[in-house]
Formats: structure tokens, sequence, C-alpha cells
């Protein structure tokens, strides 16, 4: 599951004790050069390969994004802390979804929600503590033919977290890979999926406890705060599988060779885009930044900074070495929104929204539920929005085999298929920015255009990492990390249709003067003018 923060408690349901906006800065592109502030100084870059371009990747919709809303239908209940779905590709139109305990129940559309589990493993599972248990699960390409499939957990006696092909037709689980996690019950991660290179790739979080206390993010010599890549289709040696030859840290004395990336701290959630094979991971943070990262294909050996940095911030007391080059993620928000733990998703490559999602990353948040949309802009930056939110405590977005999308929430455990639609936005907000030295003035009009007057309102929006603001006007505005919340004055709570109100602020920055990159009028997503 993913870690809660450890900031202060949230209470969820009686059963479940949680533990304690802002993207990133104008992102350069795959192919930007990394830089560096001192001669000793970590340097933080994005991947240097540009990913492969297919047709289908290319075709993106041209909806822009905050004329986009989500919603979900429940179409089944009665699911105990369900933790991932897969579907398999035999003609069948199922979908897999495990549960926490460590069954896997069936859901088809036609029939609904099976009370009979699929298979169960509780036996084999140490479901102790709120983020142990069954996982994950990934089935092969050749799932129709071999009835296998991988599973990730945490195994008893000890928590360890765990690999296993399970064979289906012998109802028979055979671990493939283990990695010990007994000091802490939290920090598992659990993602498993096949990469278009036939690969099994599967997410490990850093070992758990607060700040990387093993320093496990930075090392090579251990398996936790990684993503590994193995090939599960042989055997080789006394291994029941290979390590590719074209991993990264194959030869490099020490090193685990099963390593993919390294530098992360709880990938719960990642996915590859199944037009161009690049890689997506929602990366759960320590309690000020949550993270996406976008890496292309086929580049190993990236260093995503956990625990040097969280987000684009150093860490402090984070583990960093002079001259490492580290990799931004593409997308950072503040739990100051409300937000707890990201949920990595997918890029929307099904048929019934194409025309509307084609070629967006859509993720969410355990505790906030808003639904960010990402896609890159063609300029080597992102296009951003907050486009919804999904029914309470989502702990995976899973796709069927047509690239639709489907949501499992974990208390009160329930199944939610997700729809798109194009919905205008009620708001427009024009920026006017004037930067020099250290500051910035922003100036900030804010259009109804919607059919309906608004009566009261608030303006939210992130700041860049750095900005700090010293005033405003026509506005009460406050700041909480890099969240801001602007709501009226008295004498201009009224905004008319088709009428507009002026605010503004006078900002520090330490380098970032970059303007507000999205912005929300009463929860509402507004377009975003000059």
């Amino acid at each position: 599951m993913p870690r809660r923060r450890w900031a202060g408690p949230l209470l969820l349901t009686l059963l479940l004790t949680a533990f304690a906006l802002l993207p990133a800065a104008a992102p350069p592109s795959f192919a930007a050069a990394p830089a560096t502030t001192a001669d000793t100084a970590p340097l933080r870059t994005t991947a240097d390969t540009a990913p492969l371009r297919t047709a289908a990747a290319t075709r993106a919709a041209a909806v822009p994004l905050p004329s986009l809303s989500t919603t979900t239908t429940q179409v089944a209940s009665g699911l105990r802390r369900p933790t991932a779905i897969a579907a398999p590709d035999d003609g069948t139109g199922r979908l897999f979804i495990t549960e926490k305990s460590g069954t896997v129940r069936v859901y088809h559309p036609e029939t609904g929600l099976s009370r009979t589990p699929l298979f169960d493993i509780t036996s084999a599972v140490d479901e102790s503590g709120n983020e142990r248990g069954l996982l994950g699960i990934a089935l092969p390409p050749d799932f129709a033919d071999s009835q296998d499939l991988y599973l990730a957990y945490t195994a008893l006696p000890d928590g360890a977290v765990t690999l296993a092909r399970y064979r289906l037709d012998e109802s028979r689980l055979e671990v493939l890979l283990s990695q010990e996690h007994a000091e802490y019950s939290n920090h598992n991660g659990g993602q498993l999926a096949f990469g278009r290179d036939g690969n099994l790739y599967w997410s490990i979080g850093d070992g758990g406890g607060s700040g990387d206390p093993f320093t496990s993010g930075q090392r090579l010599d251990t398996l936790l705060g990684k993503i590994l890549r193995i090939d599960v289709s042989r055997a080789c040696g006394p291994l029941p599988y290979c390590v590719p030859a074209d991993n990264p840290f194959v030869d490099t004395p020490g090193a685990r060779e099963e390593i993919w990336l390294y530098g992360l701290r709880n990938p719960w959630r990642f996915s590859f885009d199944q037009a161009d094979g690049s890689l997506w991971i929602g990366d759960v943070g320590q309690g000020r930044w949550e993270e996406v990262d976008h890496l292309p294909s086929g580049r190993g050996g990236l260093n995503l900074g956990w625990s040097c940095y969280e987000g684009l911030e150093k860490f402090e007391g984070g583990d960093c070495a002079p001259g490492e080059t580290y990799t931004e993620p593409v997308f950072t928000y503040s739990p100051y929104t409300g937000g707890c733990s990201v949920i990595g998703g997918h890029v929307y490559r099904g048929r019934q929204y194409a025309d509307l999602v084609g070629g967006t990353y859509i993720a969410t948040d355990y505790c906030s539920s808003t639904v960010w949309a990402l896609r890159p802009d063609g300029s080597g930056g992102y296009e951003q929005a907050e486009i919804g939110e999904m029914p309470t405590q989502v702990t995976s977005i899973g796709t069927t085999v047509d690239g639709e999308f489907y949501v499992v929430n974990d208390l009160p455990g329930g199944l939610h298929r997700v729809s798109f639609q194009r919905e205008e936005p009620t708001c427009r907000v024009d920026r006017t920015v004037r930067t020099w030295g250290t500051g910035t003035t922003v100036d900030l009009t804010v259009t109804n255009t919607g059919s309906a007057a608004v009566s009261g309102w608030t303006l939210a929006f992130p700041l860049a990492l750095g900005q700090s603001v010293i005033s405003d006007w026509n506005t009460d505005l406050t700041q909480g990390s890099n969240t801001i919340a602007a709501a009226n004055a008295p004498y201009n709570a009224d905004i008319a249709p088709g009428a507009s109100v002026s605010l503004g602020y006078l900002a520090d920055h330490t380098g970032d003067a970059s303007p507000p990159p999205r912005f929300t009028l009463n929860g509402d997503a507004c377009a975003v003018g000059r």
C-alpha cells in the first residue's frame, strides 16, 4: 500500500491510520543537458535519451486539459482492501483484482464480481501492518497459453518482499526472488509490469521508516529503493530467472545486477506507455513532495534522487554524493493540497475516449482523490491540470486489454469504471509577469466564462519551488508550502458571467520566476491564458 505521511496522523477509518502544488518547474526535455550549481554539487538532469516516437505515440488528443472532466461509476463492491488490477489477454474480457490478504478475485462486465477467488495464497502472505500484503500482479504476453502469472507480496514469516510465479493450472506458487524487509512494515513498492522488451519490471520501496534510514535509495548493493528488470521466461544457473545482459549494473562490482533504476523512495505504481514504451513512475514522497517521473524507453541506470532529493528539493539530512547526477521528476505536488500518497496511473491509449485524453497520463492521490492529467507539450515541458476526483482512497489504476480505465479503492473496497468528458472551463486566468533579480510580480485576471455568477471565490494555484509571497493586492492570500489560496476581498466577491476581477502578488524567488502553470476557481480547473 502507498506509504502514509509522517507529518502527522490522518484518520481514514477506524481500521486504517495513515502516517504522515507544484509541478516540476518548466521541466526540460529528455535531451536536456545536466546543470550544476557548484563544482561539488550533485547534478540534476532529465533522462538524456529521447523516447522512441511512433505513429501511435504522436496521436495525442488536441483537447486542452482544463476542458477535460473525469467521472467514475462503481461496478462492483465487496472487495477486501484491493491493491492491483490486471487484464488477461485471453479473449475473456475479465479483470483480475488482488486483495491485500492474498486472494485474487475475478470481475467480468457481464457477470460482475465472482464470489469465489480465482486463487488464494493467504498462507504465504504477511499482511501485518497497513502496507504489507499481496501488492502487485502481472500477466505475461503468453498467459493464454502458459497460465502463468506473477505476484509481488510480503511473505511470511518476516515480511520479505517477494516475487513469485503462480501456475494457475497447477495451483502452484514458485518463489523467484526475495528481498529482506523485516525492520519496518512500510515502503514495500509492489508494482509489476512487463515491458515491450518482454522482461518483467518490479518496484521495491526503500525499506521503510522515515528518511531512508538504511540509505537504500543510493546504494547498489541492495534491491531496496529500486526498480528491477529480469527475464522470467528462462532460468540461468542457480537462479529461476535470468538477468538481461544489458542491465546497467551487470559489470559493476558489488552491485545487484537486477537493478534497472535506483534512487526511489516508494514507487508504489508505475506503468509503460503502450505507444512509445516510455516509463511513468509515481513515487510516494516523505512529507513535502509527491512526484511523477517520466523516462524514455530502454533507459536504465538512472538515479532518481532519493534520498538526496525529495521531488525537486534537497532533502535535509539526505544521502548525497558529490558529482552524482540525479534525474528530475516531471511533476511534483505538495501534500498541502490535501494529498498524502501519489497513485501513479497510465497513459490513456484506449479507443472510447481517444479524442479527449489520447496520449494523456492520468494519476491520482490516495487522500485528496484529485485526478491529475499530464501531457507532453511538444516543447520539453508538460501540460497539466486537475480534472476531477476519484473515489476515496484509490490504491490502483488499471486498464483493460483495450486500454480502458478502471480503479479500485481501499476502504470500502470497490471497483469503478473511469469515464472522460469534455466540459469547458467556467473560468480563465490571464497572467502578467514582471521579473527582476530575485523578485517577481504577478498580476492575474480571472474571467468568469460560465453562465452563472460567482459569489464568493477562492483561486488556488501552485508556486515554483523557492518562491515566497511577500505581499498581495485585491485578495486575501495565504501560502502553505508552495500552494496558494487567494480568496476574494469584500468588494470583489461577485463575478458576473463574462466579467473579470484582478488580483496579484509580489514574491521572492531563488532562481525560478516562472508563473503559476494551473489554477482552480472554487475547485474547478481554469483555462490558462497568456
